[in-house]
């Protein structure tokens, strides 16, 4: 188990955007947080990330309480790819990557040969090593989405964060991007926690699931499990198909909506 909430909640003034939460995160898999608008979704990454603290309940890492962790610490092994992400500075692309290394440089220390080449061999991966020297502030909203996609993986953490990491991408980068976060899974055994919107997404690429409604945790479990007509009409409130071949999962829905 890598977390462990316990009767997490959070309210933004008078909105409860979490209500007593528990659930248990193990290490090693894909897990997709999928609900409505308002569910509490980018709360559940903002608090495990530590961006913001529990107003009560408790959130464990690794067997201890998050709070306990130095943020140098944490930053090397947990990394987030926000949902938004804003950066007037014309920083070129390489700039940006290599941010993600500075959890693993001395203060005051220079990027060393081994930074510079895990950072190369990143931009290589996500396809960016054309637009190195290209100023973040010149680049498309997908452009830049893939540009902070890529100074995540260069933390090299155990646990990576996604929240939205799709939402401004075409189908070829989307596909792009979740390959080789599968992959970082199946061959290193990171851990992934994903916000996603897209089902059918989340479905060929999740392992596990947690589904949230109205600020509380509505199912977790794995995704076949998960992903039934019932769970999705009672989550969702529409009507869907779900189809099943082999590995393959994949949802049709209905014009009908239930509420």
């Amino acid at each position: 188990m890598i977390f462990d909430l316990r009767d997490v909640s959070f309210s933004y003034g008078a909105k409860q955007a979490l209500n007593n939460l528990s659930l248990s995160i193990d290490s090693g898999l894909f897990y997709g947080i999928l609900g409505p608008n308002g569910s509490g979704k980018t709360t559940l990454i903002d608090l495990l990330i530590r961006h913001i603290h529990p107003q009560s309940g408790q959130i464990s890492f690794l067997g201890k309480p998050l709070n306990d962790y130095g943020r140098r610490h944490l930053a090397r092994e947990i990394a987030l790819m926000p949902q938004n992400f804003y950066i007037n500075f014309p920083y070129t692309v390489a700039e940006v990557v290599m941010m993600g290394r500075y959890p693993h440089i001395s203060r005051f220390s220079m990027p060393g040969p081994d930074d510079i080449e895990r950072v190369n061999q990143i931009m290589a991966q996500t396809g960016l090593l054309a637009y190195q020297n290209r100023s973040i502030t010149e680049l498309s909203g997908g452009e830049r989405q893939r540009v902070v996609f890529a100074r995540a993986l260069a933390q090299d953490a155990a646990v990576l964060m996604l929240d939205e990491a799709t939402s401004n991408l075409d189908i070829q980068h989307s596909i792009r991007m979740l390959n080789l976060t599968r992959d970082l899974v199946d061959r290193e055994g990171k851990t992934v926690v994903a916000v996603m919107q897209d089902i059918n997404l989340a479905a060929m690429y999740c392992q596990r699931l947690i589904l949230m409604k109205n600020a509380q945790l509505a199912v977790i479990g794995n995704t076949e499990d998960v992903l039934t007509p019932q769970n999705l009409e009672a989550v969702f409130h529409v009507q869907a198909r779900v189809d099943q071949n082999g590995d393959a999962i994949q949802v049709i829905f209905s014009r009908k909506i239930t509420s």
